[in-house]
């Protein structure tokens, strides 16, 4: 739970032998620790955290979502966990002290808890410039850091009419990420290095120097071997920044991300001053933190410390695999373990706008008598460098900028023998794809969660995992179970390789088949349709596939040859393929009735056409409602009512909304430039467009699109299949969001683009993901499983990497050109009609089993069994209301 809710003196003392654990700080280290003993089980203890943010503990390691993103949710594990009655989280609760004889902490607020066990993960702050003007800049730490900057680049931008200039001071990693989200912001993004090349702590100079003309080619301009002295500024507004050659670079806002220093100041403090010559109770690093041991614990008994305040050997990390594994190891001591800290694992891959970057082990070869085997091509920005010992056979470490492949598979083996020649994973050589990897027991395939390869392994088979021994065949429980692939996910494909490995040897087939009656999958058999020109379900279960088909094969054969030609999709015996809505052209509900939905493009509709769906409501009795993508949902019709409603809506200049198929649904908006005093676009017009451009387009799944007109996102573009938010320069163009049980954002796929280009990139999007997508699945889960995810989608829709573009602009131009409404061609033909009866041999026979009741807000809805009931004891119309009888008012 959050906030304070029993008085802290008093925790404990009515179950004594409840052990009081406090945790200072509410980090991802200090989640994990708590996530831990979750897991492990609280008998016996009481945990609470007390974190100064108002938050609950975020993920750090992703702030560059909520940099371009500020309604991001960053959350970490399941909000519920702290539902637990021995798990209290505090929020907005600072510690300021701690007394060790005592065993209490004090918070800025004045209360003091007591502990049995204190684990401090106060983690670090960012540090700061130390020269005039500093007062002006801003930080990238926490989510208010990254959420000032959102604001502060839209204000400027605003204010000033321009693009404006964020200088980002600090070539590492946060600095690179916060220059990074400037550009998607809209800003040039402008980097101040004092080293002579980016990332100097994880890269050498070869791969910096690759790093920076890769980004340089993006908009980048990188000041490299040179330090600012101050921060120049007119009446508070930043103007530039003075370099220590004399140079002034231009800036409008000016971003810190040189490093961080850890927060020891409450050991500091329990240390007491120097000048009482009393020998400190807590030990600390030269350049700050606590010195832990390698149980994670602190000189004094009963506190540990954990993640970027604890100093081992020497070093502080911000890395969140070392404050993982610091957590669990706590964790494991309390509950008897012997768990130990292994040192830092320094691995790092992140993707810097489209980049690949990749360090991990003895990157700089300071081993003796280590080898460097390096691949580098500069005029292709790639550098690729293995290391290994004298006899290159073991591998010591690695760095690869711009093709960062071979990370995948030769991280888990540092510190082995090699299956083949080094240079044989250089891959962007030419030389093909790395060799096949064997991974051992011992191997850590996740160095976030520090899971090994065994217990991936155990998992799999049935040997461990969430269920005992239960085996694990798919890819998210195995995930769920494990935590691995969870964090930053660079070893999901090693994940998903060593799962269908583990399969394999153990006798389950891996297979990509349809269904039992068709071998192939839903894109090798889309393409065997396509390029032999099938018509018909016949045909192809002749060619492909055995017996009569199934649940599986049926409809998605239908959704094929729908995706093909726009033929109606209830002839030449597809009605019987199709499922019981497209069969009906309509949603069936929970009562047997059906919902009626007109399309409305763009939410936009006329006062005449509001009058004729009111008409319709009430002519057949319908409940009516309107829906999360602007259009008005009629309820409660019966099959046989269907075409009678229809043809009034048809002749009002209706069509099918088809918000029964696997096809376009909606293309909400926002009113636009046409109204909103903040549009930059028209976004009506060109959702209105989209809408009557792709309506009727058969998929493997639903699809929804959004176009907001400004920046602020009314449309809610970006959680739709394909998002189009207007800039002042155009469209940018998002993909791949989809809301449901596993909602996902939709990425920036291309920016700044005119109509005309936003249409062609939507084709090749949409027919592409029609083509290659396996059957039911969604954009989001077929652009996360794409091998390169969103580069690969760019590659294809933006830089026709395949040469498939015309083609799928082709496909695209037929389908446009041959749509024909549904439920307008049902009305031509009487035989097409004689699908909506309720029974066969009775076509005049009204379905008596259908009641309706009315609910408490003026409306109809179905009956209940019991109301069902009432209503047989008393005949009614159908579609009429029946009494319910009033409840007792003590009767729930």
């Amino acid at each position: 739970m959050t906030g304070q809710t029993s008085s802290p003196q008093n925790q404990g003392t009515q179950r004594p032998k409840t052990r009081r654990i406090v945790v200072a700080g509410g980090g991802p280290a200090a989640h994990r620790f708590a996530d831990a003993m979750h897991a492990r089980g609280l008998d016996g203890w009481h945990v609470t955290v007390l974190t100064e943010e108002a938050h609950l503990p975020y993920d750090r390691v992703a702030l560059s979502k909520a940099l371009t993103d500020s309604a991001v949710d960053l959350t970490l594990g399941n909000a519920s966990m702290w539902e637990h009655e021995a798990l209290d989280l505090v929020t907005g609760e600072r510690v300021i002290s701690i007394d060790t004889a005592a065993r209490t902490v004090a918070t800025a607020a004045g209360t003091v808890y007591p502990y049995d066990e204190l684990v401090v993960a106060t983690g670090s702050d960012a540090a700061r410039l130390p020269i005039p003007g500093a007062e002006h800049v801003h930080v990238y730490r926490t989510l208010e850091d990254v959420r000032a900057i959102n604001l502060a680049i839209a204000g400027l931008t605003e204010k000033l009419g321009r693009k404006i200039n964020a200088v980002t001071i600090g070539g590492g990693l946060l600095g690179l990420e916060s220059a990074a989200g400037t550009e998607q912001l809209g800003a040039t993004p402008i980097v101040i290095n004092g080293a002579p090349w980016l990332m100097n702590t994880q890269l050498d100079e070869g791969a910096g120097q690759a790093l920076g003309r890769l980004i340089e080619a993006k908009g980048f301009t990188v000041h490299g071997g040179v330090f600012p002295s101050e921060v120049l500024s007119d009446d508070g507004q930043v103007t530039g920044v003075l370099m220590a050659d004399g140079r002034i670079i231009d800036a409008d806002i000016v971003i810190v991300a040189i490093g961080v220093k850890p927060r020891d100041e409450l050991f500091r403090g329990a240390n007491g001053p120097e000048s009482e010559g009393a020998a400190p109770l807590f030990d600390l690093g030269p350049r700050g933190g606590v010195v832990i041991s390698e149980d994670c614990s602190t000189q004094v008994p009963g506190v540990w410390a954990i993640g970027e305040v604890a100093n081992f050997g020497g070093m502080c990390l911000g890395l969140v695999a070392p404050a993982n594994t610091m957590a669990e190891i706590v964790a494991d001591r309390l509950h008897g373990g012997v768990a130990t800290f292994p040192g830092f694992d320094t691995a790092t891959k992140l993707k810097l706008s489209g980049v690949d970057v990749a360090s991990f082990g003895d990157a700089f070869a300071r081993t003796e008598h280590s080898l460097e085997i390096v691949y580098a091509d500069p005029a292709r920005g790639v550098y690729q460098k293995i290391v290994t010992t004298d006899d290159a056979k073991t591998l010591l470490g690695g760095i690869f900028v711009g093709d960062a492949t071979p990370y995948t598979s030769l991280r888990p083996m540092l510190g082995r023998e090699l299956a083949a020649e080094p240079g044989a994973y250089l891959t962007a050589a030419g030389g093909g794809e790395a060799p096949e990897t064997e991974l051992p027991d011992d191997a850590i395939l996740c160095s976030c969660n520090n899971v090994s390869a065994g217990t991936i392994r155990d998992t799999v088979n049935g040997c461990g995992g969430c269920d005992g021994n239960a085996p694990v065949q798919e890819l998210g429980e195995l995930k769920g179970c494990t935590r691995a692939g969870t964090s930053c996910g660079s070893c999901v494909p090693m994940l998903k390789k060593l799962l269908e490995g583990e399969l394999t040897k153990s006798g389950v087939e891996v297979s990509k088949a349809l269904c039992e009656h068709i071998e192939l999958s839903r894109q090798e058999l889309f393409d065997a349709i396509r390029v032999l020109e099938l018509t018909s379900f016949e045909e192809i279960m002749a060619k492909y596939g055995t017996g009569a088909g199934c649940d599986i094969c049926k409809p998605t054969i239908a959704n094929i040859l729908a995706s093909q030609n726009s033929a109606y999709v209830l002839d030449a015996g597809r009605g019987t393929l199709q499922d019981t809505n497209d069969r009906a052209l309509a949603n069936m509900q929970k009562d047997g009735t059906y919902s009626v939905v007109p399309r409305i493009a763009g939410g936009e509709i006329t006062p005449k056409k509001l009058g004729v769906i009111a008409a319709v409501a009430e002519q057949y009795g319908l409940y009516t409602k309107i829906t999360g993508g602007q259009r008005i949902d009629m309820f409660g019709a019966r099959l046989e009512q269907l075409p009678e409603i229809w043809k009034v809506l048809v002749d009002a200049g209706f069509e099918s909304g088809q918000a029964y198929g696997k096809s376009l649904r909606t293309v909400k908006s926002c009113v636009g430039s046409t109204w909103c005093r903040f549009g930059v676009q028209d976004s009506v017009a060109m959702a209105i467009q989209l809408e009557l451009r792709y309506r009727g387009l058969r998929s493997p799944h639903k699809l929804k699109m959004g176009v907001s007109g400004c920046a602020r996102e009314c449309a809610e573009a970006r959680g739709k299949d394909v998002g189009v938010i207007a800039t002042a320069d155009g469209w940018n163009l998002y993909v791949g969001g989809n809301g449901g049980a596993t909602p996902a954002h939709a990425q920036l796929l291309a920016k700044d683009l005119d109509d005309d280009t936003l249409i062609k990139y939507i084709d090749r999007y949409f027919m592409y993901y029609i083509r290659t997508a396996d059957r039911l699945q969604r954009t989001a889960r077929w652009q996360e499983e794409l091998d390169g995810g969103i580069k690969h989608v760019e590659d294809v829709v933006v830089h026709d990497t395949l040469g498939i573009a015309a083609d799928l602009e082709a496909a695209m131009a037929k389908h446009v050109d041959t749509y024909v409404d549904e439920w307008a061609d049902t009305l031509k033909d009487p035989e097409r009609l004689r699908r909506f009866r309720s029974f066969v041999n009775a076509p005049d026979q009204k379905d008596d089993s259908i009641t309706f009741v009315p609910d408490e807000r003026g409306q109809m809805r179905p009956a209940t069994a019991e109301e069902k009931t009432l209503a047989e004891q008393q005949p009614v119309l159908i579609g009429s209301s029946i009494p319910v009888r009033a409840r007792d008012e003590n009767e729930v």
